[in-house]
């Protein structure tokens, strides 16, 4: 009963966020709004609205665990099952610089989270700020230099304002309540099974999060795009980090599980560096990083629960 809750939440969070983004989208060509500007909002929004409902329900209800689970857990699962799952289907035959950019970047943010472990600092208000000024600078960066693709956002229909409205209106109670459905299940799960909600957290709760963007790898592979795939992956983990964990450091404080802090934040940078100089010294990612990368994320999770 409990994975039949945790199913039909994820299905509320992910209609919930393409509604939110479709009313949004619509409302903002009604007010005459540039499609750049929305753009920039829903690609940042856009990726991260599932896990973003589902961390401030799981901090505000006292399961900090199952959120930054949910985080580190994701951005393991984009790097080397979904990015992994892309290129076995079709590998990506040129890597550019502005890839290689981001990839730096989620180093960068990683260590920055190791710091942060290693000293024993908290999530809180002030981390939640600093995190949502670097995030700004970096999506003002990554407009710069051009590297945030707006094509999707073209590509979604008008409506009226009354339907804007509803749209929005629904996708935000479809947010709020299936995190709710969610989180409870992850908890229940944990609980019935004598799990760490830690492990929930990097596990199945962060693969149910995952695979919208499974989705859409797959997806892009079909229409021979990997190239976006691979851009909006890297970018969600800049945003699964600095928005997500930033924004949820407002609803409490709280601070890396024993289990993440020394295992899975070394694995979330490991296979970061590991895509990083792969992509630098084969300037592709082909098939040879696909086996290799869902080899590794069936180590990962075989590891945590045998």
């Amino acid at each position: 009963m409990d994975f039949i809750i945790l199913t039909i939440g994820l299905a509320m969070l992910v209609g919930g966020a393409e509604s939110v983004v479709r009313g949004s989208v619509s409302l903002g060509k009604k007010l005459k709004i540039s499609l750049f500007a929305i753009g920039v909002v829903v690609v940042a929004a856009g990726t991260s609205l599932p896990e973003l409902a589902n961390c401030v329900r799981a901090v505000v209800s006292h399961h900090p665990d199952i959120a930054t689970g949910d985080i580190i857990g994701s951005n393991i699962a984009n790097i080397i099952l979904i990015m992994g799952a892309t290129a076995l289907l079709c590998p990506i035959r040129k890597i550019t610089q502005n890839q290689i950019n981001q990839s730096v970047i989620n180093i960068v943010i990683a260590l920055g989270l190791i710091m942060m472990s290693f000293l024993m600092m908290q999530f809180n208000p002030v981390f939640g700020v600093v995190s949502l000024i670097l995030l700004t600078l970096i999506m003002v960066y990554q407009v710069k230099i051009g590297s945030l693709n707006f094509s999707d956002v073209e590509e979604k229909g008008e409506y009226s304002l009354f339907i804007s409205g509803v749209l929005i209106v629904i996708g935000i109670m479809l947010l709020v309540y299936g995190s709710k459905f969610f989180v409870n299940g992850a908890v229940n799960i944990a609980t019935t099974y004598g799990i760490p909600e830690s492990v929930i957290g990097v596990s199945l709760v962060a693969f149910g999060t995952s695979l919208p963007e499974l989705a859409v790898g797959v997806l892009s592979a079909v229409r021979k795009r990997v190239d976006f795939a691979l851009g909006n992956v890297l970018g969600s983990n800049i945003y699964n980090v600095l928005g997500v964990l930033g924004v949820s450091s407002f609803f409490g404080r709280f601070e890396f599980p024993p289990h993440i802090a020394n295992f899975d934040l070394y694995v979330m940078t490991g296979v970061i560096i590991f895509i990083t100089f792969y992509m630098v010294a084969m300037k592709k990612l082909g098939r040879l990083y696909g086996v290799l990368s869902l080899l590794v994320y069936t180590f990962y999770i075989g590891y945590m629960y045998i």
